[in-house]
Parts: structure tokens; C-alpha cells; sequence
């Protein structure tokens, strides 16, 4: 995936939760998370009161970046999708957008065939989400954008505030 951090504004968020619900109603899934490259969860839907929310997030982008090292040692780019079929429940895993992580937990309400449909479907839309998110971020880092109230602190600053 890409190193690039994302920033996230309202308004994308907005839009990244409107996809996810889609997908979620679309795929007949149980459960949709998007997820940040360190583990972060950035949004969700469905039913997520039954996951431990934070643990699922943390052990998915680990999960992707064993997946990504073991694609390496044997010649591949990447596996840009991962499925782990449950006796109940399953998991399909898939990189969005070269930013972000997908997991969809579905049941037998689903099928993999019907989830990996809807979530090609919306990966397009994510795509485009991100790539608005990349301009505006590009954007309030050229020359004359407004500071942020973090660009003003130096490394100086912040060991200042921990040395004793």
C-alpha cells in the first residue's frame, strides 16, 4: 500500500460511510469496517456492537502486511484480496484505493461471489474518495495555504516538552 497518510475531512467521511452502508446492504453482509494501513479503523457499519472493534482493525492490517510479505518472497506484487472462510462466519479482506484496508464479514445470508461483486463496485467509489482527499490534501500544503495549528511545532518543541 501506499506510505501516504490520509487526512480525513468531514465531508469525505460522510461519503465513505454512505458507500460502506451501500455495501453492506448490497452484499447482505453482517459487517463492513474500512480500515487505515496502521490499523486504524476509519469507518464502519453494520453490526459492530459484536466485535471487539480495535482488535479486528489492528489484526487485519496485520494480517495484510504478512500477506503482502509473503507475496514478496515468492514473486508477487501482492495479494490485494484475502478470504478466510468460517464454519459460520467468513472474511474477505481487500486493499482499496492503495490506501486503505476493506473487510467485509458475511454470513450465510451471502455468498463470496455476491460480496466480491458489490465490493469491486465500491472500490471504484472509494477510489475517487481518495483521490479527492489527496487533492485537498496537496492542496492545504502548498505555498500560501493556511497553517495547521500542528505545522508551527518543531522537534525542538516536542523535546522540550518530555525532557525533564
Amino acid at each position: 500500500m501506499a506510505s501516504m497518510d490520509l487526512v480525513l475531512y468531514e465531508e469525505e467521511i460522510h461519503l465513505l460511510e454512505e458507500v460502506l452502508q451501500r455495501l453492506r446492504h448490497d452484499s447482505n453482509a453482517r459487517a463492513v469496517f474500512l480500515i487505515d494501513k496502521n490499523g486504524q479503523q476509519m469507518a464502519s457499519e453494520g453490526e459492530i456492537e459484536n466485535f471487539d472493534t480495535t482488535s479486528l482493525a489492528s489484526l487485519t492490517a496485520g494480517n495484510v502486511a504478512a500477506t503482502d510479505s509473503l507475496a514478496k518472497l515468492i514473486g508477487e506484487r501482492e495479494f490485494s484480496v484475502l478470504f478466510h472462510e468460517g464454519e459460520r462466519d467468513h472474511i474477505h479482506i481487500s486493499i482499496v484505493g492503495k490506501r486503505a484496508i476493506l473487510l467485509v464479514i458475511f454470513d450465510e445470508r451471502s455468498s463470496l461471489g455476491l460480496v466480491r461483486l458489490r465490493v469491486k463496485r465500491a472500490s471504484g467509489e472509494f477510489d475517487k474518495i481518495f483521490e479527492t482527499m489527496a487533492q485537498k490534501a496537496s492542496a492545504g500544503t502548498e505555498v500560501g495555504a493556511a497553517p495547521t495549528p500542528f505545522s508551527e511545532i518543531t522537534d525542538d518543541d516536542i523535546d522540550a516538552l518530555f525532557s525533564d
